[in-house]
């Protein structure tokens, strides 16, 4: 191995998984946010987007957008394919290497 590298399974250091993951989910709006684009399931995950990081609004379950990636991986990656959003693929192969 590199120097360089990370190696997620000794450390995350060096690993931004929390910008990462509300960079995608920045890139994600665009695609949830147009009624073109949304469904029922889009709406719900939005909802719980609303609740990141507000334990006080959810019962004291504490959500944050690596967490919701991570459960939602599969979905997420067919609404970019569907969408053929290349760039936020890209980044959401790297959470998934990264920090999943």
């Amino acid at each position: 191995m590199k120097a360089k590298e990370t190696d997620r399974y000794v450390t995350f250091k060096g690993i931004d998984g929390d910008g990462n993951a509300r960079r995608l989910v920045a890139m994600m709006r665009r695609h949830i946010d147009n009624p073109e684009t949304s469904n029922p399931f889009w709406e719900h995950f939005k909802k719980k987007l609303a609740l990141c990081n507000s334990p006080e609004s959810n019962n004291g379950r504490v959500l944050d957008e690596l967490f919701l990636i991570h459960s939602y991986i599969n979905n997420i990656r067919e609404l970019l394919e569907e969408q053929d959003d290349r760039e936020a693929l890209q980044l959401l192969d790297r959470i998934e290497e990264e920090s999943c």
